[in-house]
C-alpha cells in the first residue's frame, strides 16, 4: 500500500463489537435476507431508475435507500435537511466514515453521484449498484489518477449533480477525531463553484441516550463484508442517526486545505461531548 493512503487505526477485534442487545439468529437471518433482497432489487432496477427525471429518481432513491437501512433492522434519526436544488452548480456533500451502512444512509437523505474506491466495483450487490447509480471510482493506489478524478468530479458538480464524498478516505469506528479530511474533492468544489453540504453520521446502541461508535456498525480494517452484515442484523436497537449540516458557500475560505479543514471542524463540533469510553488508548 502506497504511504499517502489515509489509514486508521481501528481493527475488527478492537472496534467492531456491539454490547447492546443482540438479537436471536433466527430473526437475523430473516432480516439479512430481506435486506440482501432489497439492496439486490434496487441493483436490478436501478437501469429503469435512470430514465426518470431528476426529482423522480431521488424520490426513488431515498425510498429505497430508507428501505434499505430499515430491511437490516437499523433505526434511523434525521436531523436538518439539504437544501433544495435550484440551479447552477451542484454541491458538495461530505461525510465522515462509520461502515458500508453510511452509504444507504446518506442516500436516504442527500441522494447524489458518491465517490468511492475502485475495488468496491467488485462487491457483491453493492457493487454492481454503485455502478448503475453513476458512482464515480476513484484508483486509491495511483497517485497520477487524482487529477483525472478532480476533474470527473468538478465535472458533474457544474452539471449540477449532488456528489457525495467520504473524505476520510477510510472507515473509522467513531472513536477519537476520526481521519483528517483530504483537500483533494474539495479543490473539485472550489473549481465548478460549488457549495459543500457537511453531514455528521454516527450510531447509538440500544441503551438510551448512550452513544456506541465502535458497536456493530463499524466496518473498519480487513473486517469481511459478511462478518459486518451478520453483525448489524444481530444487533438489536441498534440507531443510525445523520445530521445534515448548514452548506458552506464556494469561496467561503481561501484554498482546498482551508476548505477541507473547516468541513471537517463543521462535522465533527460535537465530538468533544462524546463519552471518555468513545476515545482510542
Amino acid at each position: 500500500m502506497s504511504t499517502w493512503l489515509p489509514a486508521s487505526p481501528c481493527t475488527p477485534p478492537g472496534c467492531a463489537t456491539h454490547q447492546g442487545p443482540a438479537r436471536h439468529p433466527a430473526p437475523a437471518v430473516v432480516l439479512l435476507l430481506a435486506g440482501c433482497a432489497l439492496t439486490l432489487a434496487g441493483a436490478l432496477c436501478a437501469p429503469l431508475a435512470l430514465l426518470m427525471g431528476r426529482a423522480c429518481r431521488e424520490r426513488l432513491t431515498r425510498a429505497w435507500a430508507h428501505g434499505v437501512i430499515r430491511a437490516f433492522g437499523v433505526r434511523m434519526r434525521v436531523t436538518g435537511r439539504p437544501d433544495a436544488h435550484r440551479g447552477g452548480p451542484g454541491v458538495l456533500v461530505v461525510a465522515n466514515h462509520v461502515s458500508w451502512l453510511d452509504i444507504p444512509l446518506v442516500a436516504a437523505v442527500c441522494p447524489g453521484r458518491m465517490l468511492a474506491k475502485s475495488d468496491i466495483r467488485t462487491w457483491p450487490l453493492l457493487g454492481p449498484l454503485a455502478a448503475l447509480g453513476g458512482t464515480l471510482f476513484v484508483e486509491r493506489e495511483r497517485l497520477r489518477a487524482l487529477p483525472a478524478t478532480v476533474h470527473a468530479l468538478a465535472s458533474a458538480l457544474r452539471g449540477g449533480a449532488r456528489v457525495v464524498v467520504f473524505p476520510e478516505g477510510s472507515t473509522w469506528c467513531g472513536r477519537g477525531p476520526g481521519g483528517r479530511f483530504r483537500p483533494a474533492a474539495f479543490q473539485a468544489a472550489i473549481d465548478a463553484g460549488a457549495s459543500v453540504q457537511p453531514v455528521r453520521i454516527r450510531y447509538l446502541d440500544a441503551a438510551a441516550g448512550r452513544r456506541d461508535p465502535a458497536g456493530a456498525a463499524a466496518f473498519v480494517g480487513d473486517d469481511p463484508l459478511a462478518a459486518s452484515l451478520w453483525r448489524v442484523v444481530r444487533a438489536a436497537g441498534l440507531t443510525a442517526e445523520i445530521h445534515v449540516m448548514a452548506p458552506i458557500p464556494a469561496g467561503s475560505v481561501h484554498g482546498r486545505r482551508a476548505l477541507a479543514r473547516l468541513a471537517q471542524s463543521t462535522v465533527a463540533s460535537d465530538r468533544a461531548n462524546r463519552p471518555a469510553e468513545s476515545v482510542h488508548h
